[in-house]
């Protein structure tokens, strides 16, 4: 697929390769460790692969397919490479013991093998998948807005810290970030694609929260696709939207376009679950093993997400393309255009 529409025309990086190389791993630490003092967050070990069969894989739109192999030792069992770990990290709060309050962060290495290729997507995705139990009658809107501004704080805390060491990247976040519905952004842009109504929005504001991703608008389309088994997207809210979900984005300053960085949601319950569910016309996926533990109450109430760490990097670092900052297989083509563009891809 080609780059070349997305690639500035008068690009020049602010580091050079071994420089982003070392302030990859300065962000990554800086973030990390702030992440988790902000929620309240313990580290935890990841799986690269999952059993399949077992509902605990994240199945993203639900067209996506995994990388499987067999397990020769394991009787041939096939086991499917994480997409994301939205499912596994619920089953590890209550396997591990988790309590009230209390939550954990993973570093989530995943592969996508159907992303389209271009300069924000690579198949090898690389994020902070983070999880915490919550009460029940903290399933509202303002529970997500409250950990959403606390997440954005580190952001901001991060860019700060990057501009103190990198004398050329100066801060560019507004202090705040601005809550928007995807039906406020359908009202308002009716003839815009859902793309197009975040880049607009983030233009204007340089950070946004655009909740409520996966439902039906009242045009009768989605803002984006959302699996039915993890985030929420249906529960109705006194705004008179639908939804406890959404995306974390940026106005990308390089790019000139909108750039998310999250997706974090307050999880469903039995009845989210079955509704949506129905929704997809996927109810047998009630049989599973995730969904069952969950309709059977053996699973606490959680919200969690993802932050995405070469997002990141290439936000704080100011570069052109994901393959500055993470290392990936790319066409031929776009390697030449990116070269041509003054792109080093790692």
């Amino acid at each position: 697929m080609s780059c070349d529409s997305s690639l500035p025309t008068d690009y020049k990086p602010c580091l050079n390769t071994r420089e982003i190389e070392t302030a990859i791993k300065d962000i990554k630490d800086f973030f990390e460790r702030n992440l988790a003092e902000a929620l309240g967050l313990e580290r935890v070990s990841a799986p690269m692969f999952v059993k399949s069969g077992t509902g605990v894989n994240d199945d993203l739109n639900g067209i996506e397919m995994p990388v499987r192999f067999p397990v020769k030792s394991d009787g041939g069992e096939l086991v499917e490479l994480v997409q994301s770990l939205a499912k596994w990290k619920r089953l590890a709060l209550a396997r591990y013991g988790f309590e009230m309050g209390e939550g954990l962060y993973t570093d989530m290495n995943a592969i996508r093998p159907d992303e389209i290729l271009d300069s924000i997507h690579s198949i090898y995705v690389d994020q902070w998948d983070w999880e915490k139990i919550i009460e029940p009658e903290d399933r509202t809107r303002e529970t997500l807005e409250d950990v959403v501004r606390k997440i954005y704080d580190v952001v901001c805390r991060t860019e700060f810290h990057v501009a103190a060491c990198h004398s050329n990247i100066r801060p560019i976040l507004p202090e705040t970030i601005t809550f928007v519905t995807s039906e406020e952004l359908q009202q308002k842009y009716p003839d815009l694609t859902p793309r197009e109504r975040e880049t607009e929005a983030v233009k204007k504001h340089g950070a946004i929260f655009v909740l409520g991703i996966g439902g039906e608008l009242a045009d009768g389309t989605i803002h984006d696709g959302r699996a039915p088994d993890y985030d929420d997207w249906s529960t109705p809210r006194p705004d008179g939207g639908r939804g406890l979900n959404g995306d974390i984005v940026l106005w990308n300053p390089v790019l000139q376009s909108s750039f998310e960085i999250s997706s974090m949601g307050i999880r469903v319950d039995p009845s989210t679950l079955l509704e949506q569910l129905k929704i997809r016309g996927l109810e047998e996926r009630a049989k599973l093993d995730f969904h069952r533990l969950l309709l059977d109450g053996k699973l606490p109430q959680t919200m969690g997400g993802g932050i995405g760490q070469s997002r990141l990097c290439m936000f704080f670092l100011r570069t052109a393309h994901v393959g500055e900052v993470a290392c990936g297989i790319w066409p031929a083509k776009m390697v030449e255009e990116c070269a041509a563009h003054g792109i080093t891809l790692l």
